[in-house]
């Protein structure tokens, strides 16, 4: 499925963090999936919320560089493999993989969401369904 995410790129500094949380908390937004990866200097946040385009005008108000792409999110089985053949699927179609993040719930109905961004999304999420991928 091809969803929205949100890429905000924030000041590597104590707090910085919850201040853009707590911005997005306070409007009633939802945060369904988060990653962040940082240098020295600053931090890229990608976060996927459930009103996107709110999210981003509200971050781009409080002076913060917020960029929308799309990204594939599915839905795995959580057992061993599974991650594997999602990617080999990708893989096997020439579809490349810029990254990956992914969360599991145990006890949660043993599903795993997986939030991949890649070169050609539409393409990714055709072969992804072709092969049974949700």
């Amino acid at each position: 499925m091809i969803i929205k995410q949100l890429s905000v790129f924030v000041e590597n500094k104590s707090g910085r963090l919850a201040e853009v949380t707590e911005l997005i908390a306070q409007s009633g937004i939802n945060i369904n999936a988060l990653s962040i990866a940082d240098t020295t200097d600053f931090g890229i946040l990608r976060i996927v919320v459930d009103r996107v385009e709110e999210s981003a005008a509200l971050l781009r108000a409080n002076s913060m560089t917020v960029s929308v792409c799309d990204i594939i999110s599915i839905d795995l089985d959580d057992r061993p493999g599974k991650l594997a053949e999602a990617l080999r699927v990708l893989s096997e179609n020439g579809i490349f993989i810029e990254y990956v993040y992914a969360y599991s719930s145990p006890g949660k109905g043993g599903l795993a969401r997986v939030v991949i961004r890649v070169d050609d999304t539409v393409r990714a999420d055709e072969c992804l369904r072709k092969a049974g991928f949700n």
